[in-house]
């Protein structure tokens, strides 16, 4: 597993000092690929400009951890952070088939809180915003007041599928029952649903999975993790290509488990601590300085190619306006 880590947020200086370097690497955006099963970076892009996908490329855009609502120190200003990363997917090159939303739009679940993102993902030109909820999204009563601004097949479930370009697309919820501190679980329902799902989709089809909390264990004692996932991994390894989008951690780290590579996403909020660090409880907003915020909330695009199994990814900071260097 590796990880995109922030500089600061460590207790060793030599760690710092090595971070330093990489974030100032990383500030552009890194175009990644799966060849064998190994993600590899191919080289990162200059001023944060997108590399160009090939023409028979499905492209897609995941945003995440939006917590519209959100106003304390870490960032008073999501609603902005939102708008500058839409005006960054609208200046893409090449207009992105649609948008998915990994989950935590709102930050309380209140309906102003929803309304008021419905409102501004509006603003993206893409196609739809497909979204699955977070656990913030299902503070007050549930999944259904998320329901009520984002149920995305009209059939009163969190959790569906769609197919296109060549793709099967998965939503998943997660966070029923959400317990800080513990590990959510997927349900029996969920997973029946999961299992009748895929028996009608051949193991040659590439297969992205959309969950807001990470389907692999990153750290139990957070509750980073999914209780259940061993059950939906099962499910998913015979297939050829499955890419597992997750948000939650507000950070990137990756696994690779033969065809199975997951992915966490940067968040649109706040950053959050980095797994397991020392003296945290329970992780919460880190405030960074003003200047720094920008690098460390961004956007990831994705590409599927007909005939590969491999998808490439371009995970790109808010603020990205920095040249590539090297350690």
């Amino acid at each position: 597993m590796s990880t995109f880590d922030r500089p600061g947020f460590g207790h060793n200086p030599a760690r710092r000092q090595a971070l330093s370097c990489l974030a100032a690497w990383t500030g552009a955006a890194v175009v990644w690929t799966v060849a064998g099963g190994v993600p590899r970076a191919l080289g990162a892009t200059r001023e944060g400009i997108p590399a160009m996908a090939p023409t028979n490329a499905l492209t897609f855009v995941q945003i995440s951890d939006t917590h519209i609502g959100f106003r304390k120190e870490a960032n008073p200003d999501v609603v902005g952070s939102l708008r500058r990363a839409i005006a960054d997917i609208n200046a893409l090159p090449q207009t992105p088939a649609f948008v998915v939303h990994t989950g935590d739009v709102s930050h309380l679940s209140k309906p102003d809180e929803f309304g008021q993102a419905r409102e501004v993902l509006q603003e993206i030109r893409a196609g739809r915003v497909h979204t699955i909820p977070g656990e913030h999204d299902t503070i007050d009563d549930g999944v259904t007041g998320y329901l009520k601004f984002f149920d995305h097949d009209r059939n009163g479930k969190a959790w569906y599928s769609f197919d296109q370009g060549g793709v099967h697309f998965i939503g998943l919820n997660n966070v029923l029952n959400f317990k800080a501190g513990t590990m959510a679980a997927l349900g029996d329902e969920q997973i029946t649903w999961l299992r009748n799902n895929l028996a009608h989709v051949s193991h040659s089809t590439p297969i992205v999975v959309l969950a807001h909390i990470p389907l692999w264990t990153i750290w139990e004692p957070w509750g980073w993790g999914t209780a259940d996932s061993a059950q939906a991994m099962a499910l998913l390894r015979p297939y050829g290509s499955v890419t597992v989008l997750n948000g939650h951690i507000h950070q990137v780290l990756q696994k690779v488990e033969g065809n199975v590579a997951l992915h966490t996403a940067m968040s649109l909020a706040y950053p959050l601590p980095t797994p397991g660090q020392a003296g945290i409880g329970e992780p919460g907003p880190v405030t960074v300085p003003a200047g720094e915020l920008g690098k460390l909330l961004g956007t990831r695009k994705l590409s599927v190619v007909r005939g590969r199994h491999d998808l490439a990814l371009i995970d790109t900071p808010l603020d990205h306006d920095l040249h590539t260097s090297s350690l």
